[in-house]
């Protein structure tokens, strides 16, 4: 009991800061890569695909929560203790900062999202559901444009539409790995060798770009200065960049390996490909973590 209470003691707001931003990544980037996925693969699907949109529901609602939970810590990281959390005029200084606008901006996303998710209708009405999926995507990722170093920048003009891309093809890639997986373990060989090649198609074209439009953003925030990479800041863009190269591998040899073998009917194909995006999984959920420290602690300028 000891050990924990000191534990707990030591959990600064700046660290819990941290952690809840990272459950807000990867719910935020899961939610809105499941309303991308089924648009693009859901009439193929047949037995996974109530079960990718729980999966949607549930990462939307934990999202929201975890959205109003980071909005709370600001107040705490002003006084630099727990203590601020109560304190109300932090507490209004932090609810009207660009900070906040950013979490409703995103939660309002994922709200939408989960109504898309959760509500059943009939066919007619479906269409529109799945409108109200993708308003929530596009207002969820877009919320990230109203805070950090692009939103204040003044080539904000370019650095906008960058970040922007940079965030849906991330939410396309990261959010498709759990489904993917779902695919895997409840369709056929058949359906699941037809989703998976149709999803490394697409992500072939796709995925290069998080690195060719997020290297220009950090060279233009860094004002193209070589010595923050001797930074912490460009320290931690180089682990990003290292994780992205790993992914890189992992979603070839998936692509060049295992997609063949699960067309081929090989048995242990659709367990060997759950066990490879497991692996990309836990590196994406890595790189969002380096990204929620370098996002909270360091400036390109610094």
């Amino acid at each position: 009991i000891g050990d924990n209470r000191t534990q707990y003691r030591e959990m600064t707001p700046d660290t819990a800061s941290v952690a809840v931003r990272v459950i807000v990544f990867v719910a935020l980037f899961q939610a809105a890569g499941v309303v991308i996925f089924l648009r693009l693969f859901g009439k193929q699907l047949l037995m996974s695909k109530a079960a990718i949109r729980r999966l949607g529901m549930l990462c939307a609602v934990v999202g929201t929560l975890a959205l109003l939970i980071h909005q709370l810590i600001d107040a705490a990281r002003m006084a630099d203790e727990w203590s601020g959390i109560a304190d109300q005029d932090l507490q209004v200084i932090a609810w009207t900062s660009s900070n906040a606008s950013y979490h409703i901006t995103a939660a309002a996303g994922l709200v939408l999202i989960a109504a898309g998710m959760a509500i059943t209708a009939p066919d007619k009405f479906k269409p529109a559901l799945a409108g109200v999926s993708l308003a929530g995507v596009v207002l969820a990722t877009s919320a990230f444009l109203l805070t950090g170093h692009t939103s204040v920048h003044n080539l904000r003009w370019m650095l906008a539409p960058l970040l922007s891309v940079h965030l849906l093809i991330v939410a396309f890639w990261f959010g498709a790995l759990l489904p993917l997986a779902l695919v895997a373990k409840r369709e056929s060989n058949a359906i699941a060798a037809a989703v998976v090649g149709r999803f490394s198609a697409f992500a072939g074209w796709l995925v290069p770009f998080i690195a060719i439009v997020g290297i220009p953003m950090a060279w233009i925030l860094a004002e193209g200065q070589a010595s923050v990479l001797r930074q912490p800041y460009g320290q931690l863009l180089l682990s990003k960049l290292a994780g992205f190269m790993l992914l890189m591998f992992l979603a070839a040899f998936n692509k060049l390996r295992l997609t063949p073998a699960i067309a081929a009917g090989v048995l242990s194909a659709p367990t060997a490909l759950r066990r490879a995006i497991l692996a990309e999984y836990i590196v994406i959920i890595a790189v969002l973590g380096v990204t929620a420290t370098l996002t909270t602690f360091y400036s390109p300028t610094s």
